[in-house]
């Protein structure tokens, strides 16, 4: 009788016990997915666009649309092009020029501009061709190029502007963008990349085409070229992520309204 009380006992006592590890390996277990803590990572880092070199591989493909060109992405995850782009960023920030005249000339430009792009096909990001090349001097380069597309006199005639007789039309904003359009469109149907596209309308199609056959190479962000052509499409995102981004990059500013005209003009505070 004693021993069926002890083994009673005993089976009641490992049955309390399994019980007590159950009840604890239950709680032990996490009720939302086990990958919540990493994605939530991975979104902060997303969405914090910030132009750091450590945020810079976290960031997911989305992410990357803020760092490209007529959406084709660049390769962020690579020194080099992080370097660069850094670079560029850092040389059109507001500490370093007075970017509020590239916005004030960006709320003037691209009205007229962005709808001639896209009755051409022309992605908008080459809207800020016109502020890299001539953002803060609007007059003839030392190599002849005038105008905000800064053409030279001979391209400029070949794509229907009149530079003759007093007449040039490279200053006409509307003429100069549509026969950049025509230009852009023809260097697009010659090497199929937008990239490399705005780096022939630097340093000419037949430049850009021996490079490429010389370095046996067709991707922008890993050719060796001159000085500015090399970086020139690195400008052109910098200035997009300025001037889409401007607090982001040391321009803080307010918008006085021009009665008389009912226009903006965007005043710094910095």
């Amino acid at each position: 009788m004693t021993k069926r009380h002890l083994i009673t006992c005993s089976v009641i006592v490992l049955l309390v016990i399994i019980s007590v590890f159950n009840i604890c390996g239950t709680k032990a277990v996490p009720t939302t997915n086990i990958n919540t803590p990493k994605a939530s990572v991975i979104a902060k880092k997303t969405a914090d666009s910030t132009p750091r070199i450590t945020t810079l591989i976290y960031k997911s493909a989305d992410a990357d649309a803020d760092y490209s060109f007529a959406n084709e992405a660049m390769p962020t995850r690579n020194k080099s092009v992080t370097r660069k782009l850094m670079l560029s960023i850092r040389k059109h920030s507001f500490k370093c020029v007075q970017s509020n005249i590239l916005h004030s000339k960006a709320d003037k430009w691209f009205p007229i501009i962005v709808p001639i792009l896209k009755a051409y096909g022309i992605p908008e990001d080459f809207k800020y061709i016109p502020l890299v090349e001539s953002g803060f001097c609007e007059s003839t380069s030392p190599k002849g190029a005038r105008g905000l597309w800064q053409f030279m006199p001979g391209t400029a005639r070949h794509y229907g502007l009149k530079v003759r007789n007093g007449v040039d039309e490279r200053m006409s904003l509307a003429k100069s963008t549509v026969a950049a359009c025509r230009y852009i469109k023809e260097l697009y149907g010659e090497f199929n990349s937008w990239t490399l596209a705005a780096a022939a309308y630097n340093n000419g199609e037949i430049k850009l085409e021996k490079a490429i056959n010389k370095q046996n190479e067709d991707n922008y962000f890993r050719m060796h070229l001159n000085r500015e052509t090399g970086v020139y499409v690195y400008n052109l995102i910098a200035m997009k992520a300025i001037i889409t981004q401007p607090k982001k990059y040391g321009y803080n500013y307010y918008a006085v309204k021009d009665l008389s005209t009912g226009s903006f003009e965007l005043l710094a505070v910095n």
